[in-house]
């Protein structure tokens, strides 16, 4: 494969990465805001399934390349520390 075409898929792969990571954000804040607690058991296999989701694609994304493990490592960190914040403000409350 030429190097402009795997740049092409690293650069789609981070974007698509980036806005799960996103979305899983998103989700977790709308269901904070629909009063759904976070010892919910429901938030709690939300998270965890969306999360562990987000991990497999990570890991699916390093093995073809188009990655690197630390940037996949970051993603995850960033989002783990956003969540951590919606759940301190939401108990806070």
């Amino acid at each position: 494969m030429d190097t402009k075409r795997q740049a092409s898929f690293q650069e789609k792969a981070l974007e698509l990465l980036l806005n799960d990571a996103e979305k899983i954000g998103h989700l977790i804040k709308v269901q904070m805001n629909h009063l759904t607690m976070p010892s919910c058991p429901l938030y709690e296999e939300v998270l965890d399934t969306q999360m562990f989701g987000l991990s497999r694609e990570i890991d699916f994304a390093v093995k073809l390349g188009l990655i690197e493990r630390e940037r996949g490592k970051e993603i995850l960190d960033t989002l783990e520390k956003e969540l951590s914040l919606l759940h301190e403000a939401y108990t806070n409350k």
